[in-house]
């Protein structure tokens, strides 16, 4: 068995929607497809069976190759609560926990988002070794996510997203 580690990410957006709209773009498929991975140019595929146990899968291509996510719900507390794991089989086999909670705030509302992102280690590496993978884990999934709600707020607040960066 693989060596691991946990980090957890947290992250907080004030979005100008309602809490329905914001949970909406996380869990219908037309939606989705716009925002979360990358943008409705590249997501070839975005599927759900919103159901606590139900199964989502997002399929992007890009220059030739396709990225997968999938998991699996876990929670579903409408439109306030979604609970889900997170996997890329085409790298690995583990699997991170994601919580997104969506708060009303005036006519706003806040979404906070929790990921407990599993990190592979080899059984060679040290503690400085596992700090560092930690660390470069935790920079390129914040830098990853930091662009989806980007997305997501503006999908949300206007109806479209612009074109984004797809790095």
């Amino acid at each position: 068995m693989k060596k691991t580690a946990t980090i957890v990410l947290t992250m907080a957006r004030r979005i100008n929607a309602n809490s329905n709209d914001v949970f909406k773009a996380w869990t219908k498929p037309e939606l989705m497809k716009k925002w979360l991975f990358t943008t409705e140019a590249t997501n070839v595929v975005a599927k759900n069976d919103l159901r606590a146990g139900g199964k989502w899968e997002i399929i992007d291509r890009r220059e030739g190759e396709e990225y997968r996510a999938t998991g699996e719900y876990l929670e579903i507390d409408a439109p306030h609560r979604l609970e889900f794991t997170f996997e890329m089989p085409q790298f690995n086999n583990l699997q991170d926990q994601i919580i997104v909670w969506v708060s009303p705030v005036g006519k706003a509302c806040e979404m906070t988002f929790k990921q407990e992102i599993t990190v592979p280690h080899e059984e060679s590496w040290g503690p400085e070794d596992i700090k560092s993978a930690m660390k470069e884990y935790s920079e390129e999934s914040e830098a990853g996510w930091d662009k989806m709600f980007e997305g997501l707020k503006q999908l949300v607040e206007t109806g479209e997203v612009r074109a984004m960066d797809s790095k």
